[in-house]
């Protein structure tokens, strides 16, 4: 199938946003930092409790391993936007969900600008 072909069928769309969270835990001190020791757990907790409790059907929330940028977590890559949260207290976690997910708004102060 050439890249200007058209597919045979649609996918179908499971999530109008699908949220990944960093659940990687490392020892205290350990050089590359991790999500889990700056506090990512009941962040991630009130995440998907949020979604549960708002009946967020169309919201993906998937548990992640590492994502890459250790020291500047807790971390969490919503898709399709590509859009990288750096949430550090429950009211961010209340924030996203209101305005990202139910709303469609980017959560500009919380956005996480990565570089390589």
């Amino acid at each position: 199938m050439s890249e200007s072909a058209e597919p045979e069928f649609e996918l179908p769309r499971l999530y109008r946003h699908h949220a990944f969270a960093c659940y990687t835990q490392r020892p205290p001190g350990h050089p590359r930092g991790s999500c889990g020791a700056a506090g990512a757990q009941p962040l991630w907790d009130r995440l998907g409790k949020a979604i549960e409790t708002e009946r967020l059907s169309d919201i993906g929330f998937t548990a992640a391993g590492c994502l890459g940028f250790c020291s500047a977590g807790p971390l969490m890559v919503v898709y399709p936007d590509g859009v990288w949260y750096r949430p550090t207290t429950a009211q961010d976690i209340d924030e996203i969900v209101e305005q990202h997910f139910k709303q469609g708004k980017r959560v500009d102060r919380l956005v996480m600008v990565l570089t390589r």
